[in-house]
């Protein structure tokens, strides 16, 4: 009867810590303050780019792109892994044109990855959406604002949808595949205000109107979660 009791315990204490353990791996924020303290404080002044895959739900590796007037292509890619610099090269620009964009203004980044988790998986849920990790990019978008695009993957590595999250302010601006119904794909941007059904057939004012009031539920939602959430990287990166 103890040994039973003793077992039931530790298999509790175990399922407990489960998501702790699925937490241990770095946020964005962790992998830029490696960065700071390892190789150059200056560097995180300067970020235009930082990404990672198959989040589960942080990913492995974060890869940050920096803009170095010094290095031959003008660009510095890092890659940080467990808190530690895994790689440092300065690629050719036109090898990682496509992911370039204006630096970063960290003095606006209000949302660490993790708080971009749990955003776009409140997003998910609203849309009955499942999936089973996440790709991050985060960069500035068209007005020069910090944005998160948390892409989602099915188990099988189907995509699952995309969620755009302002990096400021925590609003959802845009998404990709969600809020649609059925099999049916839909893109919502907040900014046009557009509920536009890629099926050319569907796209009537009942399927908008439905997609369009239930994008703006979620946002709301979202909003009020964003203040549980939110971490300035300016105070994050000062508190050693």
């Amino acid at each position: 009867m103890h040994y039973f009791c003793m077992s039931k315990g530790l298999l509790a204490l175990l399922l407990l810590a489960t998501p702790v353990f699925a937490q241990e791996r770095p946020t964005a924020y962790q992998a830029l303050r490696t960065v700071g303290t390892q190789l150059n404080r200056n560097l995180v002044d300067h970020v235009i780019l930082v990404s990672g895959s198959n989040g589960d739900p942080q990913p492995e590796t974060w890869r940050i792109l920096f803009d170095d007037p010094k290095a031959g292509g003008g660009v510095r890619e890092v890659e940080v892994s467990n808190g530690k610099i895994t790689s440092e090269r300065t690629p050719l620009r036109s090898a990682v044109e496509g992911s370039l964009g204006s630096t970063i203004d960290t003095a606006k980044l209000n949302l660490d990855s993790s708080g971009a988790y749990t955003l776009a998986r409140q997003t998910a849920d609203k849309s009955h959406v499942t999936f089973a990790t996440a790709d991050y990019t985060l960069r500035v978008d068209e007005r020069g604002n910090p944005i998160w695009i948390v892409a989602l993957q099915k188990q099988g590595g189907e995509p699952a949808g995309k969620i755009y999250i302002g990096a400021n302010h925590g609003s959802i601006t845009r998404t990709e595949g969600l809020f649609s119904g059925g099999d049916q794909t839909a893109v919502v941007d907040a900014q046009t205000d557009e509920a536009k059904p890629e099926n050319a057939e569907a796209d009537d004012d009942g399927v908008k109107g439905s997609v369009k009031q239930a994008f703006r539920q979620a946002g709301d939602d979202v909003k009020r979660t964003f203040f549980k959430v939110r971490r300035s990287f300016v105070d994050f990166f000062q508190d050693k």
